[in-house]
């Protein structure tokens, strides 16, 4: 029996860790697409920058070549040197990736079984099932065989099976760029984000104001405390928030300029950054930060049974 060198067992290593790694990103990516076109009411918060899916995309894109690397060099080896087919460390990998294979089908169809009893199948579950079932049994056929040495019997096969590897892997990609949009679309929300954020700020600055001074602020500067530090924010792209009062004593209105439509749908910043201060909105349409592209205004009236002011 040959000895394992450490180029052997780092590059079984290597390309098992890769394998894994992949796999989970895959699922995790299409369990992401299922989540959108199946949403489930149940579901609290939903990240609208599509966090999990970058990151799944990112292991994709990096974990996929180095696994196909690893495992051309493997073949090449065993091509150069057909002992290190017996190498304890090839028979522990394909022997860990077929238990582990085999597992999650067992355990997926126990799962799918227990569900159905309950009353609890829903249509994006039996599609998340079926995922794992058939992503899984791919991977014990395919790893029976490389145990079996019929890849290395059969190199133009192993190498059609690559390119569609390939090809899936970059539709799964493509896909999720339509879905959640590209990378400057992600950035133009997480900028309208941070804008939310500054007017709740402003927001609650002008209601403390009010609450110690019995009136609005004349300017949105005066709202803010010197004192404290804290300085009127300005916008990412360094253009000026506007603040005015209305002919409401008690009204006011903050505007913005977005870049991004905020349509109220679950998801979107509107709904994932809700106001934190339970002030009435003038205008009773839409959430309390819902925009559309370009500037936007909110108007707000101050509650004075919420928002009493404060005894001298």
């Amino acid at each position: 029996m040959n000895k394992v060198t450490p180029k052997d067992f780092f590059t079984w290593a290597g390309a098992m860790i890769a394998l894994y790694g992949s796999i989970t990103a895959f699922l995790t990516l299409i369990f992401e697409y299922i989540n959108k076109a199946y949403p489930d009411a149940l579901d609290g918060y939903v990240d609208p920058y599509s966090g999990t899916m970058r990151f799944a995309m990112a292991s994709l894109i990096v974990l996929v070549p180095v696994f196909l690397v690893l495992m051309r060099v493997i073949r090449s080896d065993i091509g150069t040197t057909p002992e290190k087919t017996e190498l304890w460390v090839r028979r522990w990998a394909l022997m860990l990736t077929l238990f582990l294979a085999g597992s999650a089908v067992v355990i997926t169809l126990i799962t799918l079984i227990n569900t159905f009893l309950g009353g609890e199948l829903s249509t994006r579950f039996v599609f998340k099932v079926a995922l794992v079932i058939l992503v899984a049994a791919g991977i014990f056929m395919h790893f029976l065989a490389e145990l079996w040495g019929f890849w290395n019997d059969n190199k133009t096969k192993v190498n059609a099976v690559g390119i569609a590897v390939v090809v899936l892997v970059i539709g799964t990609i493509v896909s999720g760029f339509l879905v959640m949009g590209s990378p400057s679309y992600v950035r133009k929300l997480r900028i309208d984000q941070q804008k939310v954020s500054d007017l709740q700020n402003i927001q609650w600055q002008i209601i403390n104001f009010y609450q110690q001074k019995g009136r609005l602020p004349a300017t949105m500067s005066e709202a803010y405390d010197q004192l404290s530090g804290m300085t009127v924010p300005i916008a990412p792209e360094g253009d000026m928030y506007e603040y005015a009062t209305t002919s409401n004593k008690l009204g006011f209105k903050l505007c913005a300029n977005f870049n991004a439509d905020s349509n109220g749908s679950p998801g979107d910043i509107a709904t994932a950054y809700p106001m934190e201060q339970n002030v009435r909105s003038a205008d009773d349409a839409g959430l309390p930060w819902s925009h559309s592209t370009g500037k936007t205004c909110f108007a707000r009236t101050i509650d004075p049974e919420r928002y009493p002011i404060y005894k001298k």
